[in-house]
């Protein structure tokens, strides 16, 4: 089986206005989405499409099937969401519909991995979730970083073959990208900075970067690091005693850093401000329809 579990680190470290640094642990599912129902008739601990204690829902992610949100386009900024009665396709067709979209083919039989965190008691919420695309016998496609804010947009940010290079430490194959956001992620960062991914293919383990520039001045490093354990009932019962309600815990520290930039006075920018830059987005806000603009 290829799914698997990684116990991680996630480490943020901002460098610019002022510093400001902290760090916590949580475990995140790896799941190939071929092994969906596999997993659903082997785990008893994660439900597959089905309410749990933990669980995964292939609908809550990359909502490709409603229209973006692009302000400087004729059409709707975004379609009403499917009700949860009707069917969509499974991800892993959506998620390759999406990239032959955008110019990334990849064949019938190519693996999909995702990276992200499970539903706990039913609530959702991940910052980020990582899918890396390859061959059936492993080599690397493509990888895509759906980022999710605390208004529950959320955008897909596609890495392709050609973003594929090496790092220096022993040539290990990753992919990297420097893109601007025009995307509201946090209040203390302007729309317009730019993310730099380094993404690396999971295996002995996960090595994750996200980092935040204005210009060539790096202003925050976000490292997610972890090592592999097995997908099993047991390993999911130990987590969830280990970590805890980890996506309400991560909603909350969310709200806990965001007070403590705001007493260190570090400048803040509305949503609102700049709705016309805030644009290839998934579920826009209300702030950024035409009724609600300033």
């Amino acid at each position: 089986m290829n799914s698997r579990i990684y116990e991680c680190h996630i480490m943020h470290a901002r460098l610019h206005p002022k510093a400001h640094r902290f760090g916590y642990n949580l475990f995140m599912l790896a799941l190939d989405l071929d092994e969906l129902p596999y997993l659903a008739r082997r785990l008893g601990v994660l439900r597959v499409n089905a309410p749990g204690l933990l669980s995964f829902r292939e609908r809550d992610y990359l909502p490709t099937h409603q229209t973006a949100h692009n302000p400087s386009s004729s059409a709707p900024a975004a379609t009403s969401p499917t009700p949860a009665s009707s069917p969509l396709p499974p991800l892993k067709t959506r998620l390759l519909d999406y990239l032959a979209l955008h110019g990334v083919a990849a064949p019938a039989d190519a693996r999909v991995l995702l990276v992200t965190l499970p539903r706990v008691l039913g609530y959702q919420f991940n910052p980020v979730s990582f899918y890396f695309v390859s061959t059936a016998d492993g080599a690397p496609l493509a990888s895509v970083a759906e980022v999710t804010n605390t208004f529950r947009e959320t955008k897909p940010f596609i890495l392709g073959p050609e973003r594929l290079g090496t790092t220096s430490a022993g040539g290990t194959p990753t992919f990297q990208l420097r893109v601007p956001k025009n995307f509201y992620v946090s209040p203390f960062a302007d729309v317009d900075v730019a993310f730099d991914f380094r993404l690396r293919p999971p295996g002995a383990r996960l090595a994750l970067q996200i980092d935040d520039y204005i210009g060539p001045l790096r202003t925050l490093l976000t490292t997610v690091s972890g090592r592999p354990r097995p997908l099993n009932d047991r390993t999911l019962v130990w987590f969830g005693l280990k970590y805890p309600l980890i996506t309400l815990q991560v909603i909350a520290a969310i709200h806990w850093q965001a007070l403590r930039l705001y007493v260190k006075r570090v400048p803040w920018f509305a949503k609102a401000a700049r709705a016309a830059d805030q644009r290839d987005l998934y579920h826009p806000h209300a702030s950024l329809t035409a009724d609600h603009r300033p």
